[in-house]
């Protein structure tokens, strides 16, 4: 009932749920206290008191009514802070960990996934440290309380009660299997259902565009029937649960009220004893009920707390805190596999100058976006290994690496800010004259300064300026970076062909003074390339400038000749 790594994630803050457990503790003994004071006062109108004996029992009823409401309101605010607490913590350590990952993906989680795990995930943990765990505790606590102070009465009456009380956590116990898989199911249909919608909704022109509109609402449609349908089994569930925990606790508290009438009606019990023990017997079980009520909820929690928590244990990337020395990259046998089975690259040896400009190319799933990955830090090679400046990269840092690097792909990140606020992420220290300076190299300082000028705003991803535009708007931006080593990831794919040439003119200039990668599907992009490394199913097969390639007449020169006849073709027809 208690999951360990859900535990132990709130750190130093269990300290208020056994403060919480405490005050509860305080409160039940208040409630028997009012109880007593009521039996009191009962076994003084039987044997016939004076007025002012009742004053006795009035003085410890008001005292118990006192102390239950201020160790109601404590436990209140107690659980407040501990949600509000575990609530900032969770969110903090989950920020932390996708900064700690870099560049690095959340394994198996998309942008709406992360969003409803640190927003509604966290809120379900919530509930389920503050409402959950103290209520598990408290209920385990309190029957033993109650049975401490009944045993003094009837030692038979209390131990019925006592041995009744299993019997709500066994039926938690074999609903629980069942919860688990519902409400795992629960929240993958949920966080599905979020990804589809907003997977549409960035669509939603395409889909308009192709008139699939009508087919996708009706996926829509059918992700949220799915999600209905769990929700109800949910419900059904819980329904079932709860009318098994009602049997469970109102026929345990009948079974010790039937006793302790009989032992009255038997004369082997004082009818005062009696009457306490029946008016105590619901409370031996509503804290359990109370508990079995927020199981429901915690499962929801938990579900969403093992993705936290998926979160939380992926691996950090390794990294050191040796600076960079030098620009040359290499890798040495570098082999890796995504699943631990089937390498994707295999025994890859490449070198990276400190300056001119190299190029990776091959067919699609050849292999370069993960020689990518790993040159930017995502991924770690299985054996083998990359050096930079001849230090492996495993023993630098991290921040002294990335000082180094840019990285220019065909979906790099504009920001929904001016022009001027874009470059300053980049460079804070640069100046309007560096970034016209930048733009005019890309061709776009006309255009800027036509359209507002640097305190233009970019729109959400780039909507109000051309794809071409922003692949030379990205580029500018890390022209005044300044960087040592430079990637470009299909830096002008799905471009006009004026904003490629601008691309890779700048591409060229800039290998003159630094080290240039270039990824590229258009080998006419690499002919002017220092060198060349040819993949095919993740091994080099070829390297060396693109005129040797080319009289070697193996893998290079065929796929740059059937580029260049379909260009050729493409030209024909168009024209």
């Amino acid at each position: 009932m208690i999951d360990k790594e859900l535990f132990g994630l709130i750190g130093k803050n269990k300290k208020y749920i056994f403060i919480a457990v405490l005050l509860q503790a305080f409160g039940l003994i208040a409630n028997v206290g009012i109880t007593a004071a009521i039996c009191y006062a009962v076994y003084l109108v039987l044997n016939g008191a004076q007025p002012l004996d009742y004053l006795y029992p009035a003085i410890g009823a008001a005292a118990g009514v006192i102390l239950r409401y201020v160790m109601t309101r404590l436990t209140g605010d107690v659980k407040d802070m501990l949600g509000r607490k575990v609530k900032k913590d969770l969110r903090k350590r989950a920020y932390d960990k996708i900064v700690k990952l870099g560049v690095k993906s959340a394994d198996g989680m998309s942008m709406a996934g992360l969003t409803q795990v640190g927003m509604e995930g966290v809120e379900q943990l919530d509930l389920y440290y503050s409402s959950y765990l103290p209520q598990f505790f408290f209920s385990m606590l309190a029957p033993v309380i109650l049975f401490a102070i009944c045993v003094w009465i009837d030692w038979r009456t209390a131990l019925v009660l006592l041995a009744c009380v299993p019997l709500i956590p066994v039926s938690i116990v074999a609903v629980s299997k069942y919860a688990k898989k519902i409400f795992a199911k629960y929240w993958g249909k949920y966080t599905s259902m979020g990804d589809k919608f907003l997977d549409c909704v960035q669509g939603l022109k395409e889909l308009k565009i192709f008139k699939a509109d009508r087919e996708y609402h009706d996926k829509m449609n059918e992700s949220a029937e799915e999600f209905r349908k769990i929700t109800m089994k949910v419900l059904v569930m819980q329904l079932a649960s709860t009318t098994i925990m009602d049997l469970v606790a109102y026929g345990g508290a009948g079974a010790g009220i039937a006793l302790a009438v009989s032992g009255a009606a038997y004369g082997e019990l004082n009818p005062v004893g009696a009457l306490f023990l029946c008016l105590v017997a619901v409370e031996f079980f509503l804290p359990l009920r109370s508990f079995g009520s927020a199981f429901h909820v915690a499962m929801n929690g938990a579900s969403a707390g093992k993705k936290i928590i998926s979160l939380l244990n992926t691996p950090d990337p390794v990294w050191g805190n040796e600076q960079v020395s030098g620009r040359e990259i290499k890798l040495s046998g570098v082999t890796f596999s995504y699943d631990g089975k089937r390498d994707v690259l295999c025994g890859i040896n490449m070198t990276f100058p400190e300056k001119g400009m190299t190029a990776i190319v091959g067919e699609s799933g050849c292999g370069k976006s993960t020689v990518v990955n790993m040159l930017v830090g995502a991924l770690r090679p299985k054996t083998g290994e990359i050096t930079v400046g001849g230090v492996p990269l495993d023993r630098l840092s991290r921040e002294s690496y990335y000082s180094h690097l840019a990285v220019v792909g065909y979906n790099t990140y504009i920001f929904n800010q001016t022009v001027r606020e874009n470059f300053m992420l980049a460079n804070g220290a640069v100046t309007d004259e560096q970034i016209y300076d930048a733009l005019d190299k890309v061709n776009l300082a006309s255009f800027i300064r036509e359209n507002g000028g640097l305190d233009k705003v970019i729109a959400e991803d780039a909507n109000n300026i051309s794809g071409g535009q922003k692949q030379r708007l990205a580029l500018a931006v890390n022209l005044v970076a300044d960087k040592d080593i430079y990637v470009f990831d299909e830096a002008t794919s799905n471009i006009d062909v004026e904003s490629e040439t601008i691309i890779m003119r700048n591409i060229k200039t800039l290998s003159e003074s630094k080290s240039v990668i270039v990824i590229s599907h258009r080998l006419a992009n690499v002919v002017p390339a220092d060198g060349i490394y040819f993949m095919e199913s993740g091994e080099v097969k070829e390297s060396g400038t693109h005129a040797r390639l080319m009289t070697e007449k193996r893998g290079y020169e065929k796929l740059f000749t059937a580029q260049k006849n379909l260009e050729r073709g493409y030209a024909e027809v168009t024209a």
